[in-house]
């Protein structure tokens, strides 16, 4: 096998905030690993600002498919609306370069398979930003409950309770199914339910309820989810975008301890907090809150693992099965809302319309009833 190059050579597709503001800031943080060379933008005067900003020579491309044509990148970073994010990552990958890409990394379950299908054809790899598992704290905390250190999972509470008002929801593309491919559920719990995912392993059962109460947008604004673990743990999920008091917290209790996480967009080791059981010997907690480095939750943390698989040829993390089952879980809980019944883990397959549509197909709600 040949070696990896020594820096690898990377382009972004968008250049908004979250290429800025994330992707961009990785990049500078791994220049010894990786060169940009080129932005794909349909402005072009936002494009210009963004290749001044990178301060590098970035060939400037308005099209994804004449950027490939011309660069033939390694890797490319994706971080465009949602509906463009399947056709972006299959040209990517049928062009030989692996992809990472904003959540949601597609709409559906059906588009998952094509991108899963032109992994296979190219040999390249397509993961999904979630950042959230790649910090220390995270990986401490799934290190614990995983080995047992905490005892068995008991009891957990996944909450993404966020505010968005009526402006966030002038940008065309929010709250349609068609072009986000769903509401908070799609677009902004999936960090914490994903990290929740990670945390705990496989589930096995989904009962849920949503509802549009103040937007006037297609999807749902909030939604709630009962969630069955394969290992018998129980836990509760909520997303929303009505909560003027804004938080994201994860909680598991553990037969010995309780883990907590509370944060808003990112976290650090401060960020954690366990608390023994009474039968705990008093020190034990102290071991648990030692994370072997500080690394706070980042695009720059898990570019950092991509590179890392890059570099060994093999599939990173955040793509494939994982990558699959964050997706599933959303369908499952759309479905549950939808039908009203639970919805178990591998129900939904080609022919569901739920493995087509995160809607399934179903229309003509009003703001007062449920999804």
């Amino acid at each position: 096998m040949s070696l990896p190059p020594a820096r690898l050579r990377v382009a972004v597709v968008g250049t908004g905030a979250v290429v800025s503001g994330g992707h961009l800031p990785a990049l500078r943080a791994h220049a010894d690993r990786t060169e940009l060379v080129a932005a794909v933008d349909v402005d072009p005067g936002r494009l210009d600002a963004f290749r001044s900003e990178a301060g590098e020579r970035v060939a400037g491309f308005t099209s994804t498919g004449a950027m490939l044509d011309a660069v033939r990148p390694d890797l490319v970073l994706i971080g465009t609306p949602p509906s463009l994010h399947r056709e972006q990552t299959v040209a990517a990958l049928e062009a030989g370069a692996w992809v990472l890409c904003e959540k949601p990394l597609c709409l559906s379950l059906a588009e998952y398979d094509e991108i899963a299908a032109a992994e296979d054809t190219s040999g390249a790899y397509a993961s999904v930003v979630f950042q959230h598992r790649y910090g220390s704290g995270a990986a401490r905390a799934r290190e614990l409950i995983r080995s047992g250190a905490l005892g068995a999972p008991l009891v957990a509470h996944c909450q993404t309770t966020w505010y968005r008002d009526t402006a966030y929801y002038s940008v065309p593309w929010r709250g349609r199914w068609a072009t986000e491919g769903g509401g908070p559920t799609m677009g902004h719990g999936i960090h914490q339910y994903d990290l929740l995912l990670h945390l705990l392993g496989e589930w096995e059962e989904i009962r849920g309820m949503a509802a549009r109460l103040v937007h006037g947008t297609e999807s749902e604004d909030v939604s709630t989810a009962l969630v069955r673990f394969r290992d018998g743990a129980l836990a509760t999920v909520v997303n929303s975008v009505l909560s003027p008091d804004e938080v994201s917290r994860i909680r598991v209790d553990c037969a010995d301890a309780t883990v907590e996480l509370t944060h808003l967009y990112g976290h650090t080791d401060d960020d954690w907090r366990y608390t023994p059981a009474p039968h705990v010997p008093a020190g034990r907690a102290d071991a648990w809150r030692t994370p072997a480095r500080s690394v706070p939750s980042s695009h720059t943390a898990q570019l950092g693992a991509v590179l890392d698989a890059y570099d060994a040829g093999v599939r990173p993390p955040g793509s494939g099965r994982e990558a699959r089952g964050t997706l599933e879980f959303a369908a499952a809980l759309y479905k549950a809302a939808f039908t009203g019944r639970p919805v178990r883990a591998g129900e939904i397959v080609p022919g569901d319309p739920f493995h087509a549509a995160m809607h399934g197909g179903r229309h003509g709600w009003s703001s007062e009833e449920r999804v």
